[in-house]
C-alpha cells in the first residue's frame, strides 16, 4: 500500500504535464490573427462651389463626388514632348508681359500656390488639352508648355511631379495653380494655399526617370523664337479666395492680325460665323476700319486697326456707328 500511495503525485504530475501539452499545441493550430489594412488619410471636407466659402473663389472648389483613391494617384508620367509655339510666346496680361522660359533651362522658385478645380474642369487649357482636376496638371505663367515640374509644400515635405499645361496665377503674390489631385496629394486643400517650392525637370532629368520606368523619351523641340502675341483676354480663375484672371486658351490658328500697334476688340464669339456677321456687317456700313478675325481657343475675336497709338484707337472707337452698340477694348500687340 506504501507503493501505491506513492505513485499518486507522480500520476498528477504526468496527468498535468499532458493538459499542458494538449493546451500548447492547441495555440499553435490556431489561426493568425487577420492584418488590418493601414488607413490613408481622408480627403478634406471642403465647403461646396457657390458657397462663398472656403480658400477658393466662391464659384470654384472640389467636385460633387471626387474619384476614389485619390492619393494613389501617380505623379505624371515625365516625357521630352515637343513644345507648342504658339502657348510659349511672350503674351500681355493686366499690362504686363510674360515671357516663357526656354525648355531646358535651370528654374526654381518659392512662393505662395494655389489649386483650381470645378470651375474649369472640362475645360480647354492654353496648351490645348481639357483640364481635368483629377489628374497631375498645373499652370504656371512661363515654365514651357508642355514641361514639368516638381512642386514640394515647404510645410509637410509632401513633393509631386506634375504637368505644365496651362498658363496663371496672373497674381503678384502667387506662382503656380496645381489640379485638385495635385493639392490633395501636397497638403494644402485644406488652407487653399501654401508656400510652395517649383523646380522645373530638366532634360537630363527626365531622360533619368524615363529610363527607371523603362520608357524611351522623345527628342527635344528646338525653342521657338520668340513672337508677339496679342494681350490675353481675362477670366476669372479660382483657388485662392480672390477674383484673379487667368489667358484665355491659346490652342488653335494663330492670330491674323501681327502687326506691332493697338488695335480695338470689337467682340468675342463661341462662334466663327458670329465674328465673321459682325464683320460683314462693319464692311457694309462704310466705317473705314481694317479687319481682321482671329481664333483663340474655342473664341473667335474681330478686331480693327492696327493704330499708331491708344489715343487713334480709343478716337476709332468713339466713332464706330452708335447702332451696332459695339464697346471695344483697346489692346497692344
Amino acid at each position: 500500500m506504501k507503493h501505491a500511495y506513492r505513485l499518486l503525485p507522480l500520476a498528477a504530475a504526468a496527468l498535468l504535464a499532458a493538459c499542458g501539452t494538449t493546451q500548447t499545441d492547441s495555440t499553435a493550430r490556431r489561426a493568425p490573427a487577420p492584418v488590418t489594412a493601414k488607413p490613408q488619410p481622408a480627403t478634406p471636407v471642403l465647403p461646396p462651389a457657390n458657397s462663398g466659402r472656403g480658400a477658393y473663389y466662391q464659384d470654384d472648389g472640389p467636385g460633387e463626388k471626387p474619384p476614389a483613391g485619390l492619393l494613389e494617384t501617380p505623379d505624371a508620367e515625365v516625357r521630352i514632348d515637343p513644345l507648342l509655339p504658339r502657348s510659349n510666346r511672350p503674351y500681355v496680361v493686366f499690362g504686363k508681359t510674360y515671357t516663357p522660359i526656354a525648355p531646358g533651362t535651370e528654374f526654381k522658385q518659392r512662393g505662395i500656390g494655389t489649386w483650381y478645380g470645378k470651375k474649369f474642369h472640362g475645360q480647354r487649357t492654353s496648351s490645348g488639352e481639357i483640364y481635368d482636376m483629377y489628374k497631375m496638371t498645373a499652370a504656371h505663367p512661363t515654365l514651357p508648355i508642355p514641361s514639368y515640374a516638381r512642386v514640394t509644400n515647404v510645410a509637410n515635405g509632401n513633393s509631386v511631379v506634375v504637368r505644365i499645361n496651362d498658363r496663371g496665377p496672373f497674381h503678384s503674390s502667387r506662382i503656380i495653380d496645381v489640379s485638385y489631385t495635385a493639392a490633395l496629394k501636397l497638403g494644402l486643400l485644406a488652407n487653399g494655399t501654401s508656400q510652395l517650392d517649383v523646380e522645373h525637370l530638366l532634360p537630363a532629368e527626365i531622360e533619368r526617370m524615363a529610363a527607371a520606368r523603362g520608357a524611351a523619351p522623345a527628342p527635344v523641340a528646338a525653342a521657338p523664337q520668340p513672337q508677339a502675341m496679342p494681350k490675353a483676354a481675362p477670366m476669372l480663375v479660382s483657388s485662392g479666395g480672390e477674383e484673379e484672371a487667368k489667358a484665355m486658351p491659346a490652342g488653335g490658328a494663330a492670330p491674323a492680325a501681327t502687326a506691332q500697334g493697338y488695335y480695338l476688340q470689337l467682340g468675342s464669339y463661341a462662334r466663327a460665323d458670329g465674328a465673321d456677321g459682325l464683320r460683314k456687317r462693319l464692311e457694309a456700313s462704310d466705317a473705314g476700319l481694317k479687319l481682321d478675325m482671329e481664333q483663340a481657343g474655342k473664341f473667335y475675336r474681330l478686331f480693327a486697326g492696327p493704330y499708331a497709338s491708344r489715343e487713334d484707337a480709343q478716337a476709332a472707337g468713339k466713332a464706330l456707328p452708335s447702332s451696332f452698340k459695339l464697346k471695344p477694348i483697346v489692346i497692344e500687340r
